[in-house]
């Protein structure tokens, strides 16, 4: 396996049917990076900005995909600390998600404020 250390430098780069495994990217400007039928399993990004990214189609291979396997499962995803307000999330599967010590002021879902129904549901309930 060889080493690409690249230091203080401006450089593009064009990865095609390549093993990235193990890589690190510190303090480095991406903007407008593109990935495409990549395995990212075990990615995590801190520190990172988002603004106007557009993340899609992100799961197991579909059905005629060449590597879809009917019996896999996508392990979870973890989002800690991020500033998705004003985001949108359409068409997604959210089976089993647990939102835990959020702002949820102004979170709807399919135009219904969620805060408007907790209050709605807690009024008269003791937890």
């Amino acid at each position: 396996m060889d080493i690409i250390e690249i230091k203080e430098d401006c450089k593009m780069i064009i990865a095609k049917s390549a093993m990235l495994n193990n890589s690190d990217f510190f303090d480095v400007a991406m903007a407008n990076v593109k990935i495409v039928n990549a395995n990212l399993s075990d990615l995590e990004i801190e520190g990172a900005q988002l603004g106007g990214a557009f993340i899609r189609n992100i799961g197991m291979p579909p059905s005629g995909h060449p590597m879809y396997d009917p019996h896999a499962c996508q392990r979870p995803l973890r989002f800690e600390d991020c500033d998705l307000h004003g985001s949108t999330l359409t068409n997604c599967d959210l089976n089993g998600v647990e939102l835990r010590d959020c702002n949820i002021k102004g979170l709807k879902i399919n135009g219904i404020l969620v805060e408007e129904l907790i209050n709605q549901y807690s009024v008269g309930k003791s937890f």
